[in-house]
């Protein structure tokens, strides 16, 4: 698959990452010569420097015979003006955008049939503003992950000293719940991967993936771990746009602290939101987060634009008695460092936005991609196409289908019903399979799975 990126920062370098190594030919575009360079020396990509919206670049590029143009720059307007550039000059199948402003996302004729030539765009804020909400309504959790529009949740947790299954072999799960059906899809013990067996013992700190049906959630983290109290008081440190959507998602439901130091920024802000009480001042600031009774929030969420100030607010506010903190982290290499210290949770939307491009991009009929573990791993859901002759998994138990090692098959949902899978499970067709990697690298053996052929041998 010829696919071309167009913008190489944070986003664009870390899906040419992701797919250069799947047998796609990438050529990445930017104005920043060394960002170039420095991905040119690591990767087996092309690289054309100049403005991203331009026709002779979008031709140099490679844009008469792409497969995808996927446009993720800093700027919205050549973001939506490069689709519409491929689609009017070089008729390029698939263009995808980043945008970022809500008031173009509010305004969904512009990317209608008669709007602009965008097949797909994506908002890092919006998803991020998800991701953290989900994180939220699960205080306990790690990880809460969407499938199967919502039917189904991965959820990772991890296990702690006196914990109702520590100590325990995973077959005993089912002593503790009778009723209800779940499955354990990865396990990770000093950071390596551990595939579920009956007899695995959970041990201090594991870190648990598991699915179920999204009712059932809440009885399988209690059965988990002994659960914290119901989050009421949240503070949010920084009002852009994820700190203004996550306050306005969240007022209806709990008490709302929004701390922002731009005087104009907190003027707009408070028109936006009703209930949110919002502050203008220094998220760092020991006295004003003292006289805000920081010791009394159940979450404290700091997505500022500037992540050293979310670091390190976030370790103050949970060195003052916030219950949880957690922090964006824009950089990569910091996210494993965060977590290490005394931050809860490091949120890294580049992983947000990532496991939405990939859905787009992979093979077979792979409608939804998480990227986990800092991208080592991957949960996907993948619809199960044709019959028994045409398919390699429809028609199958699970445990006939040749899956690749460190793959396990979690759940299936069969219209409005949800399964959770045992060896024993047959695949129907037009199934949606949830599926969990612990190595991302088998994504390409998984994707050949799902790909209708005329027969299989």
């Amino acid at each position: 698959m010829k696919n071309i990126i167009l913008g190489a920062g944070q986003v664009g370098s870390s899906l040419a990452k992701n797919l250069v190594n799947e047998a796609n030919d990438i050529t990445i575009v930017d104005h920043n010569a060394v960002l170039l360079h420095n991905l040119q020396e690591h990767l087996d990509l092309r690289t054309v420097k100049g403005q991203a919206a331009h026709p002779y670049v979008l031709l140099q590029a490679g844009a008469e015979d792409a497969d995808m143009l996927i446009a993720v720059t800093n700027s919205d307007e050549t973001n939506m003006v490069a689709c519409q550039i491929a689609h009017t000059l070089f008729h390029t199948p698939t263009k995808i955008a980043r945008v970022r402003e809500c008031d173009y996302l509010n305004h969904k004729e512009i990317f209608g049939t008669d709007g602009l030539a965008v097949d797909m765009h994506i908002s890092p804020e919006q998803l991020v503003t998800h991701y953290i909400q989900r994180l939220i309504d699960y205080p306990d959790a790690l990880q809460v992950l969407d499938f199967a529009d919502g039917k189904v949740q991965l959820v990772a947790v991890k296990a702690f000293y006196g914990g109702p299954l520590v100590g325990h072999a995973l077959r005993t799960i089912e002593d503790h719940m009778p009723d209800v059906e779940t499955r354990m899809a990865a396990m990770f013990r000093r950071g390596k991967a551990i595939i579920p067996e009956g007899d695995t013992v959970i041990e201090v700190d594991d870190e648990i993936f598991f699915v179920a049906a999204t009712k059932n959630i809440s009885s399988v983290m209690a059965a988990l771990r002994e659960l914290d109290r119901p989050c009421k008081r949240i503070m949010i440190a920084g009002g852009g746009n994820i700190g203004t959507r996550l306050a306005k998602n969240l007022e209806k439901k709990y008490h709302v602290k929004l701390i922002e130091h731009n005087v104009a920024r907190t003027e707009v802000i408070s028109e936006i939101v009703d209930n949110t009480i919002v502050l203008r001042g220094d998220a760092a600031d020991k006295d004003l987060l003292r006289e805000e009774n920081i010791d009394e929030m159940d979450i404290f969420c700091a997505v500022t634009n500037d992540e050293q100030i979310n670091i390190l607010s976030a370790m103050l506010a949970k060195r003052m008695g916030a219950r949880k903190v957690m922090a964006l982290i824009n950089r990569p290499a910091y996210v494993d460092l965060v977590q290490s210290s005394n931050i809860d949770i490091a949120i890294s939307p580049e992983q947000a936005t990532i496991g939405t491009l990939l859905a787009r991009v992979r093979r077979g009929d792979v409608v939804v991609v998480h990227s986990l573990r800092r991208g080592a791993a991957e949960a996907i859901e993948a619809i199960a196409h044709g019959d028994e002759n045409s398919s390699k998994v429809v028609g199958r138990r699970v445990d006939q289908i040749k899956l690749p090692p460190g793959t396990t098959i979690d759940a299936i949902v069969r219209g409005e019903e949800v399964i959770i899978a045992h060896h024993y499970t047959v695949i129907k067709p037009e199934d949606h399979v949830i599926l969990f990697l612990t190595d991302k690298k088998r994504i390409a053996a998984v994707e050949r799975l799902f790909q209708v052929g005329v027969m299989f041998l």
